[in-house]
């Protein structure tokens, strides 16, 4: 007679933890190989404090979308593991949508290198940005499936999951505003990202969660 498998249980070595594990590995390569994108300069004699510092000087355009992808790319793992903190059984329908999520999270050093090499331009902004948005969609599936039935808790409340799931969404629209300012202004689409905890509080305003 065909068996059926019902939703395991949440414990250690099981196979949200591996999917976890995983997944927090993808994470820290992929922020770690952000900073190697940044070569140190070739400084021409005579080493001069003026000479180390025009060398520097190009630099900073890189920094900066250093430290952006640094952050939004630890924001998309803060929100993964919100969600997954939720999860309290395996569901195999899980690993798609985390391997989609991965994958463009994975890809993000070369789009940042990409837009700092070439920055305030419009087609590697843009290209920034519309990656961005393809991991704040991936990353919204992943949370819808860690934060519903028959993966999410019984204990977890309807309106934790509904936070977690505004997060996501305010991060796309987010990704979107800097998608729009790329095709205008691409020198400020990075920056536009930082609007992203303020769509989190227009949602919050005009859907609170309820209990």
């Amino acid at each position: 007679m065909p068996t059926t498998h019902a939703p395991e249980t949440h414990g250690p070595g099981h196979a949200i933890e591996r999917l976890i594990f995983f997944s927090d590995a993808v994470f820290a390569i992929a922020i770690t190989l952000l900073i190697i994108e940044i070569h140190v300069p070739h400084v021409h004699p005579p080493y001069t404090d003026a000479a180390f510092l025009r060398a520097l000087a190009p630099l900073g355009v890189e920094f900066l979308s250093f430290f952006v992808s640094f952050f939004v790319i630890g924001a998309f793992w803060a929100g993964h593991h919100r969600a997954f903190d939720c999860a309290r059984h395996w569901s195999p329908r899980l690993i798609l949508p985390n391997l989609c999520m991965l994958s463009t999270v994975a890809a993000m050093p070369f789009f940042t290198a990409f837009s700092s090499e070439y920055y305030g331009y419009r087609v590697p902004s843009a290209l920034y940005a519309f990656w961005m948005m393809l991991i704040a969609l991936a990353n919204i599936w992943v949370q819808r499936l860690a934060t519903s039935p028959p993966v999410v808790g019984e204990r977890v409340s309807k309106a934790h999951c509904r936070v977690i799931r505004q997060r996501g969404i305010a991060t796309l629209l987010g990704t979107i505003s800097a998608f729009a300012m790329a095709l205008i202004f691409p020198f400020a689409a990075q920056m536009t990202l930082a609007t992203i905890p303020l769509w989190r509080l227009l949602l919050q305003r005009i859907a609170p969660p309820k209990a």
